[in-house]
């Protein structure tokens, strides 16, 4: 098994087949940041379907090993990265441990949970790269707890040029499994939207603020 256009147009019409994916250009989700959008992504609803789940963590495990070599350490970014993170460090038989979005405010006030002790260095496990940030962020915190960090695996990424950027900027390597262009040509082959949504599809993904604003006039 290898990350060839067919995996990566399998596992995306695996992610249209339960839902993790949305589209829905007519009647755009509204993002947590408040911007429209037509396309909603929940990676999570890969642990509801085993048949789906024991694919993408074989296909994850192996990518890992091929690119990188076998880690030490599997690092989770919470949430979504949290549960698939875990199915990963369990393939490999390998620690796990997960980075908080921000520092608890009560107990030890960490953003690291687990124990990192026994190693120097984690792969870390992002269920969505949107802008990069979040994932980044985690990335840090690892680093500021002095661990390396090998590299990061996402399931899925909307390909924004900042999140790029950003990721060439912090110095940390990252493949996904599937991408948006992948996945917008699946939904279009098998018949999930038209070729007018795919057109509009596209538009949102090239200035995906000017797309929002359209939708709030």
């Amino acid at each position: 098994m290898s990350n060839s256009g067919d995996n990566k147009r399998k596992v995306a019409e695996f992610l249209l087949r339960i839902k993790a994916i949305q589209l829905s250009p007519e009647n755009p989700f509204t993002w947590a940041s408040g911007r429209k959008s037509p396309i909603y992504c929940d990676n999570r609803r890969i642990l509801s379907h085993p048949e789906i789940r024991t694919f993408v963590r074989q296909l994850a495990t192996e990518q890992i090993e091929e690119r990188f070599g076998k880690p030490e350490a599997i690092a989770g970014v919470a949430t979504g990265g949290i549960a698939l993170g875990a199915l990963i460090a369990q393939e490999l038989g390998l620690p796990f441990i997960y980075v908080r979005a921000s520092a608890k405010a009560h107990g030890t006030g960490q953003r690291i949970e687990g124990d990192y002790s026994g190693f120097s260095s984690v792969f870390v496990i992002e269920d969505l790269i949107s802008t990069g940030k979040s994932s980044l962020s985690a990335v840090d915190a690892l680093r500021d707890a002095g661990l390396e960090v090998k590299g990061l695996l996402a399931f899925f990424t909307y390909g924004f040029g900042d999140a790029v950027e950003r990721f060439k900027n912090s110095e940390c390597q990252y493949f996904t499994l599937t991408d948006y262009p992948t996945m917008l040509e699946e939904a279009s082959r098998s018949g999930y939207i038209t070729e007018a949504q795919k057109e509009d599809l596209d538009s949102w993904s090239s200035a995906p603020v000017a797309w929002s604003e359209s939708r709030d006039q």
